[in-house]
């Protein structure tokens, strides 16, 4: 028979197509011919494959035409992944491997020249999709941790070409061995709640944005505090669920940083970008579409720190996934939609100088120079942020006292958010930041007196549609806390008293 049929799997995003690779051997002019919309580096399979063959001590069928087609033709194929296929259907094709293990089969892995595999990214959403169709994934010893991680398909790693063959031709003893493993949370320390001196309030928005989901903006000097209390979130933020983790692991896994379960797994996580990253690397993109800051940030926290240094257009690309918690990269050869629900916290100067309303008098921006600093963001991305509040300097004497009462631990105050979040998970499915308009009316119904509060509140500050509705979003939480079933006046006027930039723009009266 000259005719074999491997099964393999593409990146796309974070699915994972399945790849027929179909091998054919033809009399002719010896070549061999890769078709199917492959890349240069699927191209450049058929020498790797050629050269591990051989110095395997395989025959290469150099006296045949050799046409191998990566089924679906539409779809784009990259990357190494299918050398390990395709070298598995030249030995079928030619009758050096019988063919009726492939059908319970996918494979996985780039070849190095002297048959050694090597890993490959992308093996999370392969190996769900493969679990999902029934069959065994073989890749890699390189990812054998990351295969560990996948509880309902089975897997087995192997590091070497002629490990692969010697299986599949059933000598024994086989030399593949299940991916199994016990995968333990990372235990490496979180920075804790308690090394921050004084800033009550700022602690307090820290724990109703992390019990909410809430995005925040820390509005204060240089040296106020701003980034390490951001910092601190991590590690008062609720666990993840094993879903939310391998959802996590899988974004990673399709990354160019990848990803190692012995460091991440079970970590919410958390991304830094510098305020010189473009567009593109904040929510992803390039001819292979990849993710960006905003979908590695999934599930974890993202922190923009000198927001109004960030490029206005740059900064209002946030705007979208801020309210449907997902990003779509559309390229001319493809499309490819990320997950995005992060929660942003982020940080600016009160001016340009950053010491305005300083005490000491150091401030000598303008006001048309403020107004210019602050400009640099959007009204419709502040709409967006659900809890903005100032960050004072410290007073010498907090900074230096040795004093820590009242300085609640993360553990403490990660207790309090949890039961804030599960009471909203058992009530609504999902964290109060996510409330849709009509499970407002049902969550967040209010009572005589806080609606009046919230009507004279609405006509003072001039707020947004959006942004009443976050203010009640933030009341939910702050009443979550408590705890308390009804949103009272009392939570309606601290949520209220959250948006200091919607304040500091209110008409007089």
């Amino acid at each position: 028979m000259n005719l074999a049929t491997v099964y393999s799997r593409a990146s796309c995003g974070l699915d994972a197509p399945l790849v027929r690779v179909e091998v054919h051997l033809a009399n002719g002019l010896p070549f061999l011919s890769i078709v199917g919309l492959p890349e240069t580096a699927v191209k450049e399979s058929k020498d790797r494959v050629r050269a591990a063959l051989v110095n395997s001590g395989f025959q290469f069928p150099c006296d045949r035409r050799i046409t191998v087609n990566l089924a679906p033709a539409d779809l784009p194929k990259d990357g190494g992944r299918f050398d390990l296929a395709i070298a598995l259907g030249i030995l079928a094709a030619s009758g050096q491997l019988p063919h009726d293990k492939f059908q319970a089969h996918e494979f996985l892995g780039e070849l190095s020249l002297g048959g050694e595999l090597r890993g490959v990214r992308g093996i999370l959403p392969a190996g769900i999709q493969a679990g999902r169709a029934g069959r065994r994934l073989i890749l890699p010893e390189a990812n054998s941790a990351e295969a560990a991680l996948l509880r309902d398909t089975q897997c087995f790693t192997a590091p070497h070409l002629l490990t692969v063959c010697a299986a599949l031709a059933g000598q024994e003893p086989s030399g593949l061995k299940p991916a199994l493993a016990t995968i333990a949370a990372a235990t490496e320390p979180l920075p804790d709640l308690s090394d921050v001196r004084g800033q009550a309030q700022a602690r307090r928005a820290l724990e109703v944005a992390a019990a909410g989901g809430h995005s925040l903006l820390m509005i204060g000097p240089p040296g106020s505090g701003k980034s390490m209390l951001a910092s601190r979130l991590p590690g008062i933020l609720p666990p993840l669920s094993e879903a939310e983790a391998l959802e996590v692991a899988a974004i990673a896994s399709i990354s160019s940083q990848g990803f190692d379960p012995a460091k991440h797994w079970g970590r919410r996580p958390v991304r830094s970008p510098h305020h010189t990253a473009s567009g593109i690397a904040l929510v992803g993109g390039g001819s292979v579409p990849r993710p960006g800051e905003i979908t590695l940030a999934h599930n974890g926290v993202l922190f923009l720190d000198e927001l109004p240094e960030f490029s206005r257009p740059v900064l209002d690309v946030l705007r979208e996934p801020l309210e449907t918690g997902r990003i779509t990269i559309s390229r001319a050869a493809r499309q490819a939609e990320f997950p995005a629900r992060f929660q942003l916290i982020a940080a600016m100067n009160p001016c340009p100088c950053g010491w305005l309303g300083e005490p000491a008098g150091r401030c000598r921006c303008t006001q048309e120079q403020v107004q210019r600093y602050r400009a640099r963001i959007s009204g419709p991305l502040l709409d967006r942020i659900d809890l903005q509040l100032h960050v004072g300097h410290l007073p010498q004497a907090t900074l230096l006292s040795q004093d820590t009462a009242g300085s609640e631990c993360s553990a403490w105050v990660r207790t309090r958010v949890s039961a804030a979040r599960e009471r909203q998970l058992q009530r609504a499915g999902k964290p109060n930041h996510q409330l849709e308009p009509r499970e407002l009316d049902r969550d967040c119904a209010l009572a005589s007196d806080a609606r009046q509060l919230l009507v004279q509140a609405l006509e003072r500050l001039r707020l947004s549609a959006r942004a009443a509705h976050r203010v009640l979003r933030v009341a939910r939480t702050l009443a979550d806390l408590e705890p308390s079933d009804a949103i009272q006046p009392k939570h309606l006027a601290e949520s209220l008293g959250y948006r200091v930039l919607d304040r500091a723009g209110a008409a007089p009266q």
